[in-house]
């Protein structure tokens, strides 16, 4: 042990230091999103993700969104547990026929006014599974979509974008 301790006493730091990441585009999407978050939302836009049978990569897109480079709370955004504290449902992923129940019900218990966005190429069209014994194919074949975002995955900078144009869309 007392080896393990000198070794690392006589090596020293060997990281690099740390440099804050700084995106142009993503601090102008960002103000915008705020200002838009500000005016119909009262300042916060409550998130609730809903996974209907995706593969989990749009899944890792959407928590990029909370990792400190993206840090979408800054702007407003949150993404919440209850689809009862809900503004807008965010369905990835092929609708499962087992998570149909579950969508419908998450749907009904998200209160109006609510938007739905589909998410990913499975939630918009079906991908490539389609409707199958086991598959009711696009989220839209299940419950109303008001947006559909495209990509295999869509990137966090996509989604944001996507996030503003259903706002402007829906003055």
């Amino acid at each position: 042990m007392l080896n393990l301790f000198k070794k690392i006493f006589t090596t020293g730091v060997v990281t690099e230091n740390y440099k804050t990441p700084y995106d142009e585009e993503l601090e102008r999407l960002g103000i915008e999103i705020k200002r838009r978050i500000d005016q119909k939302f009262s300042g916060s836009l409550a998130i609730r993700q809903v996974d209907a049978g995706s593969c989990n990569g749009c899944e890792l897109e959407i928590h990029a969104l909370n990792n400190p480079f993206y840090d979408v709370e800054r702007f407003g955004i949150h993404f919440v547990a209850s689809p009862r504290h809900a503004d807008i449902l965010l369905v990835t992923g092929v609708v499962s026929r087992h998570m149909q129940t579950a969508l419908l019900r998450t749907y009904d218990a998200t209160p109006n006014p609510k938007w739905v966005i589909a998410m990913g190429d499975c939630a918009s069209c079906g991908g490539e599974f389609g409707i199958s014994y086991a598959s009711c194919g696009k989220v839209s074949n299940v419950i109303p979509v008001d947006m559909t975002i495209a990509g295999c995955p869509p990137s966090p900078l996509v989604l944001l974008k996507s996030l503003l144009a259903l706002m402007e869309k829906q003055k």
